[in-house]
Protein backbone atom coordinates (compact mmCIF):
# COMPACT_ATOMS: atom_id res chain seq x y z
CA UNK A 1 0.00 0.00 0.00
CA UNK A 2 3.16 2.38 0.93
CA UNK A 3 4.44 1.91 -2.34
CA UNK A 4 1.62 2.14 -4.22
CA UNK A 5 1.04 5.36 -2.54
CA UNK A 6 4.33 6.48 -3.02
CA UNK A 7 4.35 5.74 -6.76
CA UNK A 8 1.06 7.91 -7.44
CA UNK A 9 3.15 10.80 -5.54
CA UNK A 10 6.22 10.73 -7.09
CA UNK A 11 4.73 11.56 -10.41
CA UNK A 12 3.35 14.91 -8.75
CA UNK A 13 5.98 16.35 -7.15
CA UNK A 14 7.90 17.85 -10.27
CA UNK A 15 5.32 20.23 -10.71
CA UNK A 16 3.88 20.59 -7.27
CA UNK A 17 7.14 21.64 -6.07
CA UNK A 18 7.61 24.39 -8.99
CA UNK A 19 4.20 25.79 -8.22
CA UNK A 20 5.11 25.95 -5.13
CA UNK A 21 8.28 27.87 -5.35
CA UNK A 22 6.26 30.19 -7.79
CA UNK A 23 3.83 30.69 -4.70
CA UNK A 24 6.43 31.43 -2.47
CA UNK A 25 8.48 33.67 -5.07
CA UNK A 26 4.93 35.58 -5.63
CA UNK A 27 4.41 35.56 -1.48
CA UNK A 28 7.66 37.14 -1.32
CA UNK A 29 7.74 39.19 -3.65
CA UNK A 30 3.92 41.09 -2.65
CA UNK A 31 5.82 42.42 0.32
CA UNK A 32 7.61 44.57 -1.98
CA UNK A 33 4.79 44.68 -4.54
CA UNK A 34 1.47 44.90 -1.65
CA UNK A 35 -0.69 46.54 -4.80
CA UNK A 36 -0.85 43.54 -6.75
CA UNK A 37 -0.59 40.56 -3.91
CA UNK A 38 0.40 37.63 -3.63
CA UNK A 39 -2.21 35.57 -5.91
CA UNK A 40 -1.78 37.93 -9.14
CA UNK A 41 1.89 37.74 -8.55
CA UNK A 42 1.61 33.74 -8.87
CA UNK A 43 -0.48 33.80 -12.09
CA UNK A 44 1.56 36.39 -13.76
CA UNK A 45 5.32 34.95 -12.70
CA UNK A 46 3.94 31.13 -13.70
CA UNK A 47 2.80 32.04 -17.31
CA UNK A 48 6.49 33.92 -17.83
CA UNK A 49 8.33 31.14 -16.29
CA UNK A 50 5.72 28.33 -17.99
CA UNK A 51 6.29 30.24 -21.49
CA UNK A 52 9.74 30.49 -21.23
CA UNK A 53 11.80 27.78 -18.86
CA UNK A 54 9.17 24.93 -17.54
CA UNK A 55 7.60 23.41 -20.98
CA UNK A 56 9.00 19.99 -20.11
CA UNK A 57 6.41 16.77 -19.59
CA UNK A 58 7.15 15.75 -16.72
CA UNK A 59 5.89 19.32 -15.20
CA UNK A 60 2.28 18.01 -16.34
CA UNK A 61 0.86 16.14 -13.72
CA UNK A 62 2.16 17.73 -10.45
CA UNK A 63 0.58 21.56 -12.19
CA UNK A 64 -2.71 19.87 -12.96
CA UNK A 65 -3.25 18.38 -9.20
CA UNK A 66 -1.97 21.66 -8.12
CA UNK A 67 -4.56 23.80 -10.25
CA UNK A 68 -7.56 21.51 -9.41
CA UNK A 69 -7.48 19.94 -6.10
CA UNK A 70 -5.91 23.28 -4.30
CA UNK A 71 -8.41 25.37 -5.83
CA UNK A 72 -10.97 22.79 -4.28
CA UNK A 73 -9.37 22.73 -0.97
CA UNK A 74 -9.08 27.01 -0.89
CA UNK A 75 -13.05 26.93 -1.64
CA UNK A 76 -13.65 24.65 1.23
CA UNK A 77 -11.60 26.65 3.57
CA UNK A 78 -13.33 30.05 2.94
CA UNK A 79 -16.21 28.46 4.90
CA UNK A 80 -14.51 29.12 8.20
CA UNK A 81 -14.27 32.90 7.14
CA UNK A 82 -17.63 33.75 6.91
CA UNK A 83 -20.59 34.12 8.50
CA UNK A 84 -24.36 34.84 8.18
CA UNK A 85 -24.84 37.11 10.95
CA UNK A 86 -22.18 39.55 8.93
CA UNK A 87 -24.65 40.34 6.50
CA UNK A 88 -26.63 42.36 9.56
CA UNK A 89 -23.42 44.86 10.10
CA UNK A 90 -24.33 45.91 6.70
CA UNK A 91 -28.28 46.18 6.81
CA UNK A 92 -30.83 45.47 4.41
CA UNK A 93 -29.58 48.30 1.88
CA UNK A 94 -26.43 46.85 2.35
CA UNK A 95 -27.85 43.19 1.01
CA UNK A 96 -30.00 44.68 -1.74
CA UNK A 97 -27.02 46.57 -3.11
CA UNK A 98 -25.01 42.96 -3.40
CA UNK A 99 -28.04 41.18 -4.96
CA UNK A 100 -28.69 43.87 -7.30
CA UNK A 101 -24.91 43.75 -8.78
CA UNK A 102 -24.62 39.97 -8.77
CA UNK A 103 -27.71 40.48 -10.58
CA UNK A 104 -26.55 42.51 -12.86
CA UNK A 105 -23.01 41.42 -13.63
CA UNK A 106 -23.91 37.71 -13.73
CA UNK A 107 -26.33 38.92 -16.43
CA UNK A 108 -23.76 41.20 -18.24
CA UNK A 109 -20.94 39.06 -17.91
CA UNK A 110 -22.55 36.04 -19.57
CA UNK A 111 -24.12 38.52 -22.25
CA UNK A 112 -21.04 40.50 -23.45
CA UNK A 113 -19.25 36.67 -23.72
CA UNK A 114 -21.55 35.77 -25.49
CA UNK A 115 -21.70 38.77 -27.95
CA UNK A 116 -17.99 38.81 -28.51
CA UNK A 117 -18.15 35.13 -29.48
CA UNK A 118 -17.57 32.93 -26.36
CA UNK A 119 -18.66 29.74 -25.41
CA UNK A 120 -21.40 29.28 -22.80
CA UNK A 121 -19.55 28.04 -20.49
CA UNK A 122 -16.09 30.58 -20.76
CA UNK A 123 -19.03 33.22 -20.45
CA UNK A 124 -20.44 31.72 -17.33
CA UNK A 125 -17.44 31.17 -15.54
CA UNK A 126 -16.63 35.24 -16.34
CA UNK A 127 -19.98 36.12 -14.86
CA UNK A 128 -19.49 34.07 -11.61
CA UNK A 129 -15.49 34.95 -11.61
CA UNK A 130 -16.55 38.57 -11.53
CA UNK A 131 -19.77 38.60 -9.67
CA UNK A 132 -18.68 36.11 -6.53
CA UNK A 133 -14.52 35.75 -5.55
CA UNK A 134 -12.49 35.28 -8.39
CA UNK A 135 -10.30 32.06 -9.20
CA UNK A 136 -12.22 30.57 -6.64
CA UNK A 137 -15.81 30.80 -7.57
CA UNK A 138 -14.05 29.83 -11.39
CA UNK A 139 -12.33 26.85 -9.00
CA UNK A 140 -16.38 25.79 -8.17
CA UNK A 141 -18.03 26.20 -11.21
CA UNK A 142 -15.41 25.40 -13.94
CA UNK A 143 -16.54 21.03 -12.98
CA UNK A 144 -20.12 21.40 -12.24
CA UNK A 145 -20.21 22.66 -15.47
CA UNK A 146 -17.31 20.36 -17.24
CA UNK A 147 -15.38 22.99 -18.71
CA UNK A 148 -11.95 22.63 -20.45
CA UNK A 149 -9.03 23.23 -18.37
CA UNK A 150 -7.57 25.50 -20.94
CA UNK A 151 -10.91 27.50 -20.61
CA UNK A 152 -10.88 27.89 -16.82
CA UNK A 153 -7.34 28.92 -16.54
CA UNK A 154 -7.98 31.64 -19.67
CA UNK A 155 -10.45 32.70 -17.89
CA UNK A 156 -8.98 32.98 -14.58
CA UNK A 157 -5.70 35.04 -15.99
CA UNK A 158 -8.38 37.99 -17.34
CA UNK A 159 -10.43 37.67 -14.06
CA UNK A 160 -7.09 38.34 -12.39
CA UNK A 161 -5.77 40.82 -14.77
CA UNK A 162 -9.33 42.87 -15.03
CA UNK A 163 -9.12 42.50 -10.87
CA UNK A 164 -5.59 43.98 -10.60
CA UNK A 165 -6.19 46.88 -12.91
CA UNK A 166 -9.45 47.37 -10.91
CA UNK A 167 -7.90 46.93 -7.41
CA UNK A 168 -5.57 50.00 -8.25
CA UNK A 169 -7.98 52.37 -9.66
CA UNK A 170 -11.18 51.69 -7.56
CA UNK A 171 -10.04 53.38 -4.35
CA UNK A 172 -9.31 56.52 -5.93
CA UNK A 173 -12.00 56.42 -7.66
CA UNK A 174 -14.33 56.03 -4.42
CA UNK A 175 -12.38 58.81 -2.62
CA UNK A 176 -13.59 61.30 -5.54
CA UNK A 177 -17.16 60.14 -5.55
CA UNK A 178 -17.55 59.69 -1.74
CA UNK A 179 -14.95 61.34 0.12
CA UNK A 180 -14.93 60.22 3.62
CA UNK A 181 -17.90 58.53 3.71
CA UNK A 182 -17.12 55.19 4.70
CA UNK A 183 -19.90 52.59 4.01
CA UNK A 184 -20.38 54.04 0.35
CA UNK A 185 -16.24 53.67 -0.13
CA UNK A 186 -16.67 49.70 1.10
CA UNK A 187 -19.19 49.11 -1.09
CA UNK A 188 -17.67 50.08 -4.38
CA UNK A 189 -14.83 48.26 -3.36
CA UNK A 190 -16.33 45.01 -1.51
CA UNK A 191 -18.84 44.87 -4.48
CA UNK A 192 -16.72 44.98 -7.15
CA UNK A 193 -13.25 43.57 -6.58
CA UNK A 194 -12.57 39.89 -7.58
CA UNK A 195 -10.79 37.97 -5.27
CA UNK A 196 -10.22 38.53 -1.13
CA UNK A 197 -6.81 39.74 -1.49
CA UNK A 198 -7.70 42.43 -4.35
CA UNK A 199 -10.45 43.70 -1.68
CA UNK A 200 -8.07 43.72 1.16
CA UNK A 201 -5.09 45.77 -1.16
CA UNK A 202 -7.62 48.02 -2.58
CA UNK A 203 -9.13 49.01 0.83
CA UNK A 204 -5.82 49.43 2.25
CA UNK A 205 -5.04 52.27 -0.89
CA UNK A 206 -8.01 54.26 1.17
CA UNK A 207 -7.81 52.52 5.09
CA UNK A 208 -8.19 50.37 7.86
CA UNK A 209 -11.24 50.68 8.49
CA UNK A 210 -12.35 50.46 5.05
CA UNK A 211 -10.90 47.52 5.03
CA UNK A 212 -13.10 45.72 8.03
CA UNK A 213 -16.37 47.05 6.09
CA UNK A 214 -15.07 46.30 2.18
CA UNK A 215 -14.84 42.78 4.01
CA UNK A 216 -18.22 42.61 4.83
CA UNK A 217 -19.53 43.27 1.05
CA UNK A 218 -17.34 40.99 -0.11
CA UNK A 219 -17.87 37.85 2.82
CA UNK A 220 -21.36 38.56 1.70
CA UNK A 221 -20.85 38.21 -2.19
CA UNK A 222 -19.20 34.58 -1.10
CA UNK A 223 -22.07 33.77 0.49
CA UNK A 224 -23.91 33.28 -2.67
CA UNK A 225 -21.15 31.24 -3.86
CA UNK A 226 -23.39 27.60 -3.89
CA UNK A 227 -26.16 29.28 -5.26
CA UNK A 228 -24.51 30.47 -8.13
CA UNK A 229 -22.84 26.99 -8.93
CA UNK A 230 -26.29 25.11 -8.45
CA UNK A 231 -27.83 27.60 -11.06
CA UNK A 232 -25.25 27.74 -13.86
CA UNK A 233 -24.99 23.53 -13.15
CA UNK A 234 -28.55 23.43 -13.87
CA UNK A 235 -28.17 25.74 -17.50
CA UNK A 236 -25.86 23.72 -18.77
CA UNK A 237 -27.71 20.70 -18.04
CA UNK A 238 -30.38 22.83 -19.42
CA UNK A 239 -29.42 23.19 -22.80
CA UNK A 240 -27.93 20.23 -23.50
CA UNK A 241 -24.29 21.12 -22.80
CA UNK A 242 -23.39 18.56 -19.91
CA UNK A 243 -24.03 14.93 -20.71
CA UNK A 244 -27.08 13.75 -18.51
CA UNK A 245 -25.96 10.13 -17.60
CA UNK A 246 -28.37 7.24 -16.14
CA UNK A 247 -28.75 5.53 -13.38
CA UNK A 248 -27.68 7.11 -9.71
CA UNK A 249 -28.19 10.60 -9.84
CA UNK A 250 -25.45 12.63 -8.74
CA UNK A 251 -25.43 15.31 -6.21
CA UNK A 252 -25.86 18.92 -7.90
CA UNK A 253 -23.33 20.39 -5.50
CA UNK A 254 -20.01 19.51 -6.13
CA UNK A 255 -18.29 17.89 -3.06
CA UNK A 256 -16.31 20.86 -1.83
CA UNK A 257 -18.66 23.34 -2.29
CA UNK A 258 -21.10 21.41 -0.17
CA UNK A 259 -18.43 21.38 2.35
CA UNK A 260 -18.23 24.99 1.90
CA UNK A 261 -21.49 25.77 2.77
CA UNK A 262 -21.43 23.37 5.82
CA UNK A 263 -18.69 25.11 7.21
CA UNK A 264 -20.03 28.57 6.59
CA UNK A 265 -23.09 27.30 8.60
CA UNK A 266 -21.05 25.87 11.78
CA UNK A 267 -19.12 29.06 11.87
CA UNK A 268 -22.26 31.19 11.63
CA UNK A 269 -24.06 29.35 14.50
CA UNK A 270 -21.09 28.01 16.57
CA UNK A 271 -18.51 29.90 18.29
CA UNK A 272 -15.25 28.00 16.89
CA UNK A 273 -11.94 28.79 18.61
CA UNK A 274 -9.88 31.47 16.15
CA UNK A 275 -7.27 28.47 15.26
CA UNK A 276 -9.94 27.49 12.76
CA UNK A 277 -10.43 31.02 11.21
CA UNK A 278 -7.18 32.19 11.12
CA UNK A 279 -5.87 28.45 10.06
CA UNK A 280 -8.11 28.18 7.54
CA UNK A 281 -7.42 31.82 5.96
CA UNK A 282 -4.21 30.83 6.16
CA UNK A 283 -3.62 27.85 4.55
CA UNK A 284 -6.60 29.27 1.78
CA UNK A 285 -4.57 31.68 0.62
CA UNK A 286 -1.42 29.10 0.36
CA UNK A 287 -3.64 26.74 -1.59
CA UNK A 288 -5.06 29.49 -4.02
CA UNK A 289 -1.62 31.07 -4.54
CA UNK A 290 -0.12 27.80 -5.17
CA UNK A 291 -2.86 26.78 -7.33
CA UNK A 292 -3.14 30.48 -9.68
CA UNK A 293 0.68 30.08 -10.14
CA UNK A 294 0.17 25.94 -11.60
CA UNK A 295 -2.38 27.65 -13.42
CA UNK A 296 0.14 30.40 -14.73
CA UNK A 297 2.55 27.75 -15.19
CA UNK A 298 0.01 25.26 -17.75
CA UNK A 299 -1.44 28.45 -19.55
CA UNK A 300 0.06 28.63 -23.54
CA UNK A 301 0.64 32.16 -23.46
CA UNK A 302 0.51 31.81 -27.40
CA UNK A 303 -2.71 30.70 -27.51
CA UNK A 304 -3.72 33.73 -24.82
CA UNK A 305 -2.51 36.25 -26.75
CA UNK A 306 -3.86 35.00 -30.03
CA UNK A 307 -7.05 35.92 -28.91
CA UNK A 308 -6.23 38.90 -27.11
CA UNK A 309 -8.21 42.04 -28.17
CA UNK A 310 -10.83 39.79 -27.95
CA UNK A 311 -10.38 38.95 -24.34
CA UNK A 312 -8.96 42.39 -23.85
CA UNK A 313 -12.43 43.97 -24.81
CA UNK A 314 -14.45 41.32 -22.45
CA UNK A 315 -12.44 42.48 -19.60
CA UNK A 316 -12.66 46.04 -20.04
CA UNK A 317 -16.42 45.82 -21.18
CA UNK A 318 -17.20 43.69 -17.70
CA UNK A 319 -15.29 46.17 -15.42
CA UNK A 320 -16.93 49.23 -16.53
CA UNK A 321 -20.39 47.28 -16.23
CA UNK A 322 -19.01 46.60 -12.72
CA UNK A 323 -17.60 50.06 -11.62
CA UNK A 324 -20.84 52.06 -13.07
CA UNK A 325 -23.61 49.66 -12.20
CA UNK A 326 -21.83 50.20 -8.28
CA UNK A 327 -21.94 53.48 -8.44
CA UNK A 328 -25.54 54.01 -9.49
CA UNK A 329 -26.99 51.47 -6.73
CA UNK A 330 -24.65 53.56 -4.50
CA UNK A 331 -26.48 56.39 -5.05
CA UNK A 332 -29.96 54.74 -5.75
CA UNK A 333 -30.21 53.10 -2.52
CA UNK A 334 -28.23 56.31 -0.34
CA UNK A 335 -25.70 53.43 0.83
Amino acid sequence: MFTSTKNKIRPLLPGFLLSLAVAIVAKLSALLLPQLGGATLAILLGIILGNTLFKQPILAMGTKFSESRLLEYSVVLLGFTVTFQTIGEMGIKGLFFILLMMTVVITGAYLIGRKLGFNEKMALMMAGGNAVCGSSAIGAIAPSIEAKDEEKGQIITLVNLLGTVMMLTLPFLSITLFGDSLLPKSALLGGTLQSVGQVVAGASLVNPETVKYAMLFKITRIIFLVVVVFTFERKVQRDGLVEKTGGKKKFPIPWYVTCFLLFCIINSFFSLPLLFSDGAHFISTWFETIALAAIGLRLDFRKFLKEGPRFLLYGLSVGTLQTIAAVLFIFLLHI
